[in-house]
Parts: structure tokens; sequence; C-alpha cells
């Protein structure tokens, strides 16, 4: 009967411990879980910083020609009437 006991008890606590280690909810989905937090968290990082970025950028071009006549050259390739265009070839 003790035989019986004691192997009912290592079966309990092996299927404890496989449902701590492996199941729904156990260490293994802990880990992964927190994995995630921590890219998802790294990700906002990177965002909200971008986030800034832009909304600098909005306050400086409501407020400054001067942003918007360096973008106008830079990403549409425009120049004032009285400048000279010079192309280059490196």
């Amino acid at each position: 009967m003790k035989k019986l006991v004691i192997i009912f008890l290592c079966l309990v606590v092996t299927f404890l411990l496989t449902r701590l280690f492996v199941g729904e909810g156990g260490l293994t989905e802990l880990a992964v879980q927190q994995e995630r937090l921590e890219r998802l968290e790294q990700e906002n990082r990177r965002l909200y910083q971008r986030n800034q970025l832009l909304a600098r950028e909005v306050v400086e071009l409501q407020q400054g020609m001067e942003t918007i006549e360096e973008s106008a050259r830079q990403e549409l390739g425009m120049i004032r009437r009285d400048e000279t265009f010079f192309l280059t070839y490196d």
C-alpha cells in the first residue's frame, strides 16, 4: 500500500512540475512573455523618440520659413530666382 501512495505522489509531483515548466502560465511562457514585453518597450521608446522629433519638426515648420526653405531645397530640389544651380558629379 505504501508503494502505491509513493508512486501516486511521484506521479502528482511529476505532473505539477511539468505544468510549472511547460504548461499554460508556466515558467517557459513567462520567459517568452517577458522577452516580448522587452521588445515592445524598446519599440515604444524608439517610436516615442521619433514622435518627439516629428513634433519638433512640426513646430519648426509652423514657426520658421528657414526650415520650409531647407526642406524645399533638399527634398524637392528647388532654388531661388536669383540663384544659379550647379550640378556636380563625384
